[in-house]
């Protein structure tokens, strides 16, 4: 008997557990930076992966002449810090003005009584949602990974001269390891997973 017989002989449950196991057998996507010694090889290597089939759903080089290091979000710790800290101000300022008007209530504290009995709570709450909106910034700086050892490393590499072409396959494909292994890279670093 064939395949095709076999599975339908079983009914639902085998189509449920062959999907199951091709869910996850999927390839998990991921962030690749390739570093080169020379824009000739970058540009040659971003020609052939821009020819590929399904197309990459990210694919920017850097370095002199090309996108600047900046701009590019996932090399730059300051715009990954900046994100964090607009995520976690969503948070915390909520919470803060909650904070400060549950213990400008509980504390029985006149500090700001000629306000009246509904400005004291609420300068309160607003004094709360100032210390959040503060402790995110806090927060997010204080929060490393050793994803930014990898990007300061790809920097100084930036810096002495290499190009880097950073790639992101599309979604449910693998990345082009064959491809990149042509080229000669001087290095490929992971930089995450999604």
């Amino acid at each position: 008997m064939d395949g095709a017989g076999d599975t339908a002989g079983c009914g639902r449950r085998c189509s449920v557990d062959s999907n199951r196991e091709a869910f996850w057998r999927e390839p998990v996507g991921m962030t690749v930076v390739v570093v080169l010694e020379s824009r000739r090889r970058l540009r040659e290597l971003r020609d052939q992966l821009a020819a590929l089939q399904p197309p990459l759903a990210s694919l920017v080089a850097v370095g002199e002449g090309e996108t600047p290091l900046e701009q590019v979000g996932e090399l730059n710790p300051a715009l990954a810090r900046q994100r964090r800290q607009k995520g976690m101000a969503l948070w915390l300022m909520p919470f803060g003005f909650l904070a400060g008007l549950t213990f400008t209530q509980i504390t029985d504290l006149q500090t700001f009584a000629a306000l009246g009995p509904w400005g004291e709570p609420l300068v309160g709450g607003l004094l709360g949602m100032g210390s959040g909106w503060m402790g995110s910034f806090v927060a997010a700086a204080s929060v490393s990974s050793e994803v930014d050892d990898r990007i300061r490393t790809l920097r100084n590499r930036l810096e002495d001269g290499s190009w880097l072409l950073l790639l992101e396959p599309a979604a449910g494909t693998e990345v082009p390891w064959s491809v990149l292994q042509q080229a000669k890279p001087k290095a490929v670093v992971r930089l995450g997973e999604s």
